[in-house]
């Protein structure tokens, strides 16, 4: 390879190194071109799969700022995924090819500033995806919101509640307490008449 390519190749894995949210880096030994060309299918857009020369990939980990514990990966045949969508999902769709063809081993990556292992790697592969996370959100907020409104909407009404049983006390106590001053009004009333 001439200097001028090998410059070229360097560029551009720094490039994809800077503008992808992620890099899950693999060993690709014993995948046929059938199979590559389906892990690639399976990652769709969210991100690009790409068989890498590790000394250029070094030099243009160490240009990106990449950290030293993911270039330490870079032994052997290696592959990049770089993630152009959501990194849990790359990972899902990884992780799961991995399990169905074991020629396919997740190495580590490197995930918004941070160097993973395998199993980091697999862990983030657990976790939902963004928008199962975004729609979980809004139902809990949604909820929230919804007890609070009807906890608003239910002062108005318990006030209300409470001043009448409040007029209805008065009441009940205003007749008992004019009562006996009745009585003995009423009572006087109608000793004349006799």
């Amino acid at each position: 390879m001439a200097k001028a390519e090998k410059a070229a190749a360097i560029a551009e894995l720094k490039d994809e190194f800077t503008s992808s949210s992620g890099a899950v880096l693999t060993e690709y030994r014993g995948l046929t071109v059938a199979q590559l060309k389906e892990l690639r299918t399976n990652l769709g857009e969210t991100a690009r799969f790409a068989v890498v020369k590790n000394t250029l990939t070094k030099r243009a980990a160490n240009e990106a700022g990449i950290d030293e514990q993911f270039r330490e990966l870079l032994e052997g045949p290696s592959a990049i995924a770089f993630v152009r969508g959501d990194v849990v999902e790359a990972a899902k769709s990884l992780r799961d090819f991995a399990k169905a063809n074991p020629h396919l081993v997740i190495k580590g990556g490197f995930i918004d500033g941070q160097s993973m292992d395998a199993a980091e790697v697999t862990k983030l592969a657990d976790l939902e995806s963004r928008e199962v996370l975004l729609a979980k959100l809004a139902g809990a907020m949604k909820g929230t919101m919804a007890n609070a409104a009807a906890v608003l909407n239910a002062l108005p009404t318990q006030a209300v509640q409470l001043a009448e049983a409040l007029r209805a006390k008065r009441e009940a106590a205003g007749e008992t307490a004019e009562a006996p001053a009745d009585a003995p009004a009423a009572a006087a009333d109608e000793a004349p008449a006799e």
